[in-house]
């Protein structure tokens, strides 16, 4: 029987999941309400997607008995202020990256999480698509040999010029570590294991930006938070890894992700999306890219969703838990403090992977 979810946030990224919850995972989830703050959007949703009931608030949302799980969808320093009602009401919570603008925010969540049994997890759910997933196999099945470190780097001039309402990215629970850093951080997790302790740098290099898109061109932004990221990992394995995020550089040449092992090298695809070219490099042979070895390598966000609705009918640990989404809010946080306070940071979290995808399962079908 399908997990009935209501839905809080019509705004950009809605549109792929209502796509894919209603012709692709509809056999695992049903939406019974949709609800924005701009309430038109929830009534175009419904009118598009056949939704039953348009909320007047989040909270109409909380206090129907028909919802068992509530999709957060609500912009980044938005996601505290849905998800601990949500959870205060007795409901599971999935929301889009990260779990809470804060590591402060995230403990409080899981902690409400824990003493009432709920699950909160979330996005994002590339990992569990078909580039990562053939990575993860690769890894798995030793092509390259112990893994020795890892370089990740995601580089951009920010979102100024093309995004329709840019100011959150520079704003509290903005900035590309917590906006871009989810998906990488997810990546590396899940392909070399937990982390163990961080060091970092940061700076913001301009505190203004100007929008020079539509509708709000010309408007100048404060900057408030930091624009580029430098960070180093120790992984519980004993790999070494670098990260970096900037909205600083106007282009860069660097691997996007690159895993290193005793026997080669893989490059990785970019996390931000579920596909993409899984190229192994061997030494004395050409580059070889690997076949893609699992599905939904086309953009399936809701995969997660539906996954995590999946274990909590069946009584097991979701994939996307927030045993997942907490460790990645702290080593990203993590970063910030270590740059404050001059230390290198040992984590309070831990982070074992959970079992890989399964390949044999008809397409919207979660085990």
């Amino acid at each position: 029987m399908a997990t009935k979810i209501g839905i809080i946030g019509i705004g950009n990224i809605s549109g792929i999941y209502l796509e894919n919850i209603t012709k692709v995972f509809n056999q695992e989830l049903e939406i019974v309400g949709v609800c924005d703050l701009i309430r038109e959007r929830a009534e175009n949703a419904a009118k598009k997607y056949n939704i039953r009931k348009i909320y007047e608030t989040m909270y109409d949302c909380f206090a129907d008995p028909e919802v068992e799980v509530v999709l957060n969808l609500t912009r980044p320093y938005e996601h505290y202020g849905v998800s601990k009602p949500a959870l205060e009401a007795g409901k599971h919570v999935y929301s889009e990256k990260p779990l809470g603008a804060s590591w402060e925010e995230g403990v409080e969540l899981v902690k409400i999480a824990e003493e009432k049994g709920l699950w909160i997890g979330g996005a994002p759910d590339t990992f569990m698509g078909a580039g990562i997933q053939t990575c993860r196999k690769a890894i798995d099945e030793g092509l390259i040999g112990d893994i020795v470190g890892v370089v990740a780097n995601m580089t951009c001039h920010g979102h100024e010029s093309w995004h329709p309402d840019p100011e959150f990215y520079y704003k509290y629970g903005g900035g590309p570590m917590l906006d871009m850093g989810p998906y990488y951080i997810t990546a590396l997790v899940n392909l070399v294991g937990g982390i163990k302790k961080v060091t970092g740098m940061t700076r913001i290099s301009f505190p203004q930006r100007t929008i020079t898109s539509q509708p709000f061109y010309g408007k100048v932004i404060d900057v408030e938070v930091p624009t580029t990221y430098f960070g180093v990992m120790e992984f519980d394995n004993g790999a070494i890894g670098s990260i970096f995020t900037t909205f600083d550089v106007w282009k860069a040449h660097l691997p996007i992700i690159e895993v290193y092992g005793s026997k080669g090298t893989l490059s990785v695809p970019d996390p931000n999306y579920f596909g993409g070219p899984v190229v192994l490099h061997l030494p004395g042979e050409p580059p070889k890219e690997l076949p893609l070895a699992f599905g939904y390598s086309e953009n399936s966000r809701g995969l997660g969703l539906a996954e995590f609705c999946a274990a909590i009918r069946k009584n097991r640990r979701p994939r996307a838990s927030y045993h997942q989404t907490l460790h990645v809010l702290e080593v990203m946080t993590s970063f910030q403090r270590s740059y404050e306070s001059g230390k290198t940071i040992e984590l309070t979290t831990k982070f074992e992977r959970e079992a890989p995808m399964r390949a044999d399962l008809p397409k919207g079908v979660m085990d």
